[in-house]
């Protein structure tokens, strides 16, 4: 019998085939026997390194989240300066992101909302969530940062829906509306006037 050959980065190939299977033909057509083919790999080896297809499914999530956090690594340098407008810088990042790659994006968000259907890829979507939070709260309270955080994928969702071009002015506005609170002289839902609240600390 011949010797077993060592294929260090099959597991890696095969969790980039699940990507391309799943954009190519959605969640639906990712079976082992799609990934194997695709990754040109027995059978045998997909199977080896992840018993369940949700098993995989976790591995291309936590991979597929990699997309929006390194934009905001690459670019989201000015995320951190206290004079920086966070509203402005997080609707920049969000279209360098939409703009720059959006089938990564309509993917990342297939592969997100498949923890609807299955519990084991909640706990990978909520550490998206959880990591943009943190970030986002190094300027503001959490409160604020969760909210902000649900309005990005709000967005983000929005454009990808309906197929739109993401609107960059609009981002900016409705981000500011939720980090900064209501602008001077604008109602609030309790009937009184706002005043800007940048800079908060929580």
């Amino acid at each position: 019998m011949a010797a077993r050959r060592y294929d260090p980065e099959r597991r890696q190939r095969i969790i980039d085939a699940a990507i391309r299977v799943v954009g190519a033909k959605g969640i639906a057509g990712l079976s082992h026997r799609t990934v194997a083919a695709e990754a040109d790999v027995p059978l045998g080896s997909t199977t080896y390194h992840f018993k369940t297809l949700d098993d995989l499914l976790v591995a291309a999530l936590r991979q597929a989240n990699e997309g929006f956090a390194k934009v905001v690594r690459e670019h989201g340098g000015a995320l951190a300066d206290p004079g920086a407008d966070l509203a402005a810088e997080l609707a920049r990042l969000t279209g360098a992101w939409l703009d720059g790659d959006r089938p990564g994006a309509e993917l990342e968000y297939e592969l997100y909302l498949a923890a609807l259907r299955r519990p084991a890829l909640r706990p990978v979507a909520a550490e998206w969530c959880e990591q943009v939070t943190e970030l986002i709260a190094r300027r503001t309270d959490r409160v604020t940062a969760r909210a902000t955080v649900a309005l990005i994928d709000g967005v983000c969702l929005q454009v990808l829906l309906t197929g739109g071009a993401y609107d960059e002015a609009y981002a900016h506005e409705v981000l500011a509306r939720v980090i900064d609170g209501p602008q001077a002289g604008e109602p609030r839902p309790d009937g009184e006037t706002g005043s800007p609240r940048r800079g908060r600390a929580g």
